[in-house]
């Protein structure tokens, strides 16, 4: 799905951002080609949040630049945010809305309207399986479809790319392996480069590369083949015990 010649979607370089004495990132550099599915993974605290947050456009960098389809943040956020699709590790969604109010009220504010709008709520909810549920008030959904409800809300806009952290906490297995599908289905059928944050190696064992993160700093990158090599291990789990000197991460 990639190419050497790709223009980059998102390039950090020597990112570095602290909070007191706390150095959250420190001099994070890569770059994503568009239709790459990456995973950016790490244990808990690694900085994965943080750097979605520069990403997005929340927080400034203290060091280093961040630049989304070539252009910088905060010169060109209009343009940035119109192509981008952000799903956050914390619910976003309003419970006490059905998924349609949801869909809607974010759709509006991307300027979208009438029979516009609606249509493109029905694309995102046929396509994510949600079709049935979009006029169910968002509480009586299970986690897995109130997520469903916050990546289709993400992709309104038909975004180029969508950056997911952390989006199956609280999931159980079964929810967990149908996002990963939905999440490669988006990209096959969309051509939406993803950029994945997780600290559950299973979540991107298929991505296109892997971005490794560790104790605020990038520490490898490459394929899953590579990463495995570069570790001399049997498999990625295996790998990212051996390259993060971690416990066994969580598996399906």
């Amino acid at each position: 799905m990639t190419s050497a010649a790709a223009k980059p979607v998102i390039t950090f370089s020597e990112v570095g951002k602290s909070y007191g004495a706390n150095k959250a990132l420190d001099g994070i550099s890569f770059s994503m080609s568009a239709g790459e599915i990456v995973g950016l993974l790490g244990p808990n605290g690694a900085g994965k949040s943080t750097l979605f947050q520069i990403a997005s456009g929340l927080f400034a960098p203290d060091t280093g630049a961040v630049a989304v389809f070539g252009r910088d943040y905060p010169s060109a956020s209009s343009e940035i945010l119109r192509r981008l699709g952000v799903v956050f590790q914390s619910r976003s969604v309003d419970l006490d809305m059905s998924a349609r109010a949801n869909l809607r009220f974010h759709g509006q504010l991307f300027g979208l309207s009438g029979k516009l709008l609606a249509q493109r709520i029905d694309d995102v909810a046929g396509f994510l399986d949600i079709a049935d549920l979009l006029d169910k008030q968002v509480r009586t959904l299970s986690g897995g479809n109130q997520r469903r409800v916050e990546i289709a809300r993400a992709l309104l806009n038909e975004p180029q790319l969508l950056l997911m952290d952390e989006p199956s906490v609280g999931l159980d297995t079964t929810a967990r392996r149908a996002l990963v599908e939905h999440v490669r289905r988006i990209r096959d059928a969309r051509g939406t480069s993803i950029l994945w944050a997780t600290h559950l190696v299973d979540e991107v064992e298929d991505a296109d590369r892997i971005v490794l993160i560790n104790k605020s700093r990038v520490t490898h990158q490459g394929t899953p083949s590579e990463i495995i090599a570069a570790a001399g291990a049997k498999d990625l789990s295996e790998a990212y015990v051996a390259l993060t000197g971690g416990n066994r991460p969580a598996e399906f």
